[in-house]
């Protein structure tokens, strides 16, 4: 399997609900350093998993969606519990949507996975196969 991945950073506020989130339950900021794997079993006739370059502005554009905001405030996430695992799979869902509409270059990509790095000691992820993609 080849991989390749791309890395940003998105700056965010948020509160979470529930006493387990115990004082995060207050708004609150996070850093979060973002990792987008792009994987496929065969390479494609230009000897490449995806673009670099468009894989990386695809989640620049992605991450300026909510960077510097409080996801408290929008309705995209009103129902929403946004830990780190839920922004794993919110951003999963829209790089597969890049992937799928052919903006990363040709050939099917296999799998996709999102890491959320909170610290340098804890991250969460999200990951599943792509069925019929075009990378």
């Amino acid at each position: 399997m080849f991989t390749v991945c791309v890395r940003d950073h998105v700056m965010i506020a948020h509160s979470l609900r529930g006493e387990v989130f115990g004082p995060a339950q207050r708004l609150h900021g996070a850093t979060y350093i973002v990792d987008v794997e792009f994987r496929r079993k065969e390479l494609g006739a230009d000897g490449i998993v995806v673009d670099i370059g468009a894989a990386a502005a695809a989640l620049r554009a992605t991450l300026a969606t909510i960077e510097y905001r409080n996801l408290d405030d929008l309705a995209e996430f009103a129902n929403v519990v946004t830990s780190t695992e839920q922004l794993a799979r919110w951003l999963f869902l829209r790089m597969r949507a890049a992937v799928e509409g052919g903006k990363l270059g040709d050939g099917p990509i296999d799998s996709l996975r999102v890491v959320l790095h909170e610290s340098h000691v804890a991250w969460a992820a999200y990951e599943a196969p792509l069925q019929a993609s075009r990378g």
